[in-house]
């Protein structure tokens, strides 16, 4: 027997023969990434179905001097979540268990497994809301959601996925198991643990379990599909949607003219929803818990003032729940839309609200600029400054050869962000995919605070290597 062989053997003793699968063909699912970017060559996949079998296996690998790449369910966008050679991916799947939902206070304790949209079903039937949504969310679950900080739709509103959890569970390099599971607003005992593996991208420890911040369900929800005369009149209108509605608005999207093109183009069972095309639009949720509130009537003085101010040139409301749903596809759908006209490169990115104009104008000057003839289709979180700036290739060019300039036309977009203040990553986290970012637009004081904080957690580098730094 050889050396792997007895590894492979220990892994099978705790977690079972079935749950460690090493034939290439079985693991190939675990080895693609999302764009294609990147592809894992790992040793075995691992699907523990405990905290305790979690800590068992990285204990094993501690022992082997094996590197463990913890994967939910591999819906990342930067490689945050692909294994190099001779790594062991460690799928969490099997831990999908709701273990509590506690309605009078407002929270909900899972299993790092649980699909996201799982946990919002769950939630709702208890007449409450968990407001973490994101296009992924039928197949991401929720230690990916934490470990990587998502953000989504709601965020205006309700903050990113570390304003939605008070406690984590969590198995530490050395397989010690951290049990913070606790449903606690406010704990002043020393540094904030959780929100020092929440956005960690695996690098510190594998998420097992989380407490999760719930809120009471909206009984009413207004949703518009705004246009507007141009990218100047976003700033304003949000700024009248958050004052007149008492500050209800749960989302506010913004979307140029080629997104809604593509989606009303590409998608099936979508067609443009005004008569004539616009350059910008507005997506734009208002939303209430009490029954009491004139919610319609506040949300159709909003349009009808901004309206009369220029600020938008046309709307419509959504008057059922398939109409609201088709609006929605138009945004949340545009990435998938935008595969059927050739390569794009990606960017997200986020700047203060205000900055979000002049970014959108600046940025799109660099790229094409880069690439002549490229087209900018601009979209996303305008509400929180998060915006998805992705570049289609120009009509009629080669796929291969416009994604070859992938890392300059980033550079550009990036330059700007600096520029302006702004991360050159809002939600999707560094992976592999920025590591180079990392080191040029963080600054070395934050560099040296992110390296020392590694080293002190994960002093043998064995967690997720290659995120964040160079191995």
């Amino acid at each position: 027997m050889t050396q792997m062989d007895g590894f492979v053997d220990a892994l099978k003793a705790i977690v079972g023969a079935a749950n460690v699968i090493t034939d290439a063909q079985q693991m190939e699912t675990y080895m693609n990434e999302e764009r294609g970017l990147f592809h894992g060559t790992a040793r075995a996949v691992v699907r523990p179905g405990s905290t305790e079998e979690v800590s068992a296996v990285v204990k094993a690998c501690g022992a082997a001097g094996v590197s463990v790449v913890p994967q939910g369910g591999n819906t990342g966008l930067v490689g945050g979540a692909v294994a190099d050679a001779g790594a062991v991916i460690l799928a969490l799947a099997r831990m999908n268990k709701i273990v509590a939902i506690d309605p009078d206070g407002f929270t909900m304790t899972v299993q790092s497994g649980c699909v996201l949209q799982d946990i919002r079903e769950a939630a709702d039937k208890a007449g409450c809301l968990f407001p973490l949504s994101l296009g992924a969310q039928g197949s991401c679950q929720i230690g990916g959601n934490l470990a990587t900080n998502v953000g989504g739709i709601n965020t205006l509103r309700y903050g990113t996925a570390r304003d939605n959890v008070l406690g984590l569970e969590v198995v530490l390099p050395d397989g010690r198991i951290w049990n913070g599971l606790r449903a606690l607003t406010k704990d002043n005992t020393g540094y904030s643990l959780r929100n020092l593996f929440v956005g960690s991208e695996g690098t510190l420890g594998i998420i097992t379990g989380a407490v999760l911040k719930l809120y009471p369900k909206a009984l009413a929800v207004e949703t518009a599909f705004c246009a507007l005369p141009d990218l100047d009149a976003a700033l304003p209108l949000l700024d009248r949607a958050r004052r007149m509605s008492g500050d209800s608005v749960s989302a506010f999207e913004l979307i140029c003219r080629d997104g809604v093109r593509l989606s009303t183009t590409y998608l099936k069972g979508l067609s443009d929803p005004l008569d004539a095309p616009h350059p910008w639009y507005a997506l734009i949720d208002f939303s209430s818990t009490s029954p009491s509130v004139p919610l319609r009537q506040t949300f159709e003085a909003f349009l009808e003032s901004a309206f009369e101010d220029g600020i938008i040139v046309d709307a419509v409301i959504a008057e059922s729940v398939e109409q609201n749903r088709n609006l929605w596809r138009i945004r949340e759908e545009l990435p998938e839309a935008q595969k059927y006209e050739g390569g794009s490169i990606k960017h997200d990115v986020s700047v203060p609200v205000r900055a979000v104009p002049e970014f959108i104008r600046r940025a799109s000057e660099a790229v094409v600029k880069a690439v002549p003839g490229c087209r900018p289709v601009p979209f996303g979180h305008m509400g929180d400054g998060n915006i998805h700036f992705n570049v289609s290739q120009p009509e009629g060019a080669n796929s291969d050869e416009y994604l070859a300039h992938w890392h300059q036309m980033s550079a550009a977009v990036y330059d700007v962000v600096h520029d302006l203040g702004g991360s050159f990553s809002a939600e999707h986290g560094v992976g592999r995919l920025k590591v180079d970012y990392l080191a040029r637009y963080r600054s070395e004081v934050e560099l040296d605070l992110l390296k020392r904080i590694k080293a002190a957690v994960d002093p043998a580098n064995l967690m997720n290597p290659g995120v964040f730094f160079p191995r």
